[in-house]
């Protein structure tokens, strides 16, 4: 809100110049933060693809959770005003990619009652296949809604 009262200052004294680079401050607050809320279901995401691949199946509440957390991934990144989406494929590509690792240490906790560290669990999956299947299923979700709102 600090942004908001400082840049009414900016407009009210015409200091159109500051009120800009103001405005370009805010927008990368505000993509951070999407960014940040996409990881976070990203991390739910990878981690429940994880055990399922590990552990050789899965759970009412795995898919659950799956689902969830893509829909939630894709709620957070579309933009409300237009057709658009904060981040691109290649960003929430990226995005799976950052935590991944944060996955894998959370899976060790609960793959086969946490016999294995994250060391081990890392050798037993492929990453960039299972950040395509992520992608894969965003997609999905994303086609699954746009033929239900058409």
């Amino acid at each position: 809100m600090e942004e908001l009262a400082q840049l009414r200052t900016y407009l009210e004294a015409q200091r159109y110049d500051e009120a800009l680079v103001l405005i370009g401050e805010m927008e990368e607050m505000a993509k951070e933060d999407k960014i940040n809320k996409i990881g976070s279901f990203a991390i739910i995401l990878l981690l429940h693809l994880i055990k399922q691949h590990v552990e050789q199946r899965s759970t009412r509440s795995w898919d659950v959770f799956v689902r969830n957390a893509v829909r939630e991934i894709e709620r957070t990144n579309k933009r409300r005003n237009s057709d658009g989406y904060y981040a691109s494929e290649a960003d929430v590509r990226e995005i799976l990619t950052t935590v991944f690792p944060v996955a894998i240490n959370r899976a060790s906790l609960e793959i086969h009652e946490g016999r294995y560290d994250s060391s081990e669990i890392a050798t037993m999956i492929h990453p960039e296949a299972m950040i395509s299947q992520a992608i894969a299923l965003i997609l999905q979700n994303r086609s699954a809604n746009q033929i239900t709102t058409s």
